[in-house]
């Protein structure tokens, strides 16, 4: 396989990233929406050749907020929507982790809840990408630590929790994004203008 036949990925993070942050641990599939921009965004990304892997820490699971089934609803929902705006994830993973939550077999510390990077072995294990070439984008501090402990290019974005987590990243030589922008939308057209 010629190296220009091999793919790149980008990994996202879910809330804050593909929709707004703003109930917390969500349980409700009828209260799940995008940003107004993520559909036009992911169709970016996905012309331009990237295989596109969900990555959500839900720890609503072992906290007991919601179980298992309750989040795969919201998740389901997650798809459908993204594959009325014409563009399909290539996988969708969670980690229901918390190590001092009170559901077993969940209460436990476990690599995938990141910046653990279980859920990337899983994308990669199933998946032929060429790491080097691939991005993790994301709002919070543990998705900049994600992306850095797999070895991935990272992009904060603004939206989401990502103005709280900026001024650590600066901060932070370990932490420090190749990149900032302001939504999904933003660093789409980046990637899309600089060939990223």
């Amino acid at each position: 396989m010629a190296v220009n036949d091999i793919k790149r990925a980008i990994f996202l993070d879910r809330d804050g990233v593909l929709n707004p942050d703003e109930y917390g641990y969500l349980d409700n599939p009828e209260k799940y929406h995008l940003y107004p921009w993520t559909g036009e965004a992911l169709r970016i990304l996905k012309e331009l050749g990237f295989l596109l892997f969900v990555v959500t820490n839900q720890s609503g699971i072992a906290r007991g907020y919601f179980s298992v089934a309750q989040l795969e609803k919201v998740l389901e929902q997650m798809r459908t929507i993204i594959r009325a705006e014409g563009v399909e994830l290539d996988g969708v993973f969670y980690s229901p982790y918390f190590k001092t939550g009170v559901v077993e077999p969940y209460n436990i510390d476990h690599e995938d809840r990141k910046p653990g990077i279980g859920m990337y072995k899983k994308a990669k294990a199933a998946f032929h990408f060429d790491p080097n070439r691939s991005w993790m984008i994301g709002d919070r501090e543990t998705d900049l630590q994600f992306g850095r402990n797999a070895g991935l290019k990272t992009i904060l974005l603004l939206s989401g929790n990502g103005r709280d987590d900026f001024l650590k990243s600066l901060s932070s030589d370990p932490l420090r994004p190749d990149y900032i922008c302001e939504n999904l939308l933003t660093a789409a057209r980046l990637f899309q203008r600089f060939c990223l």
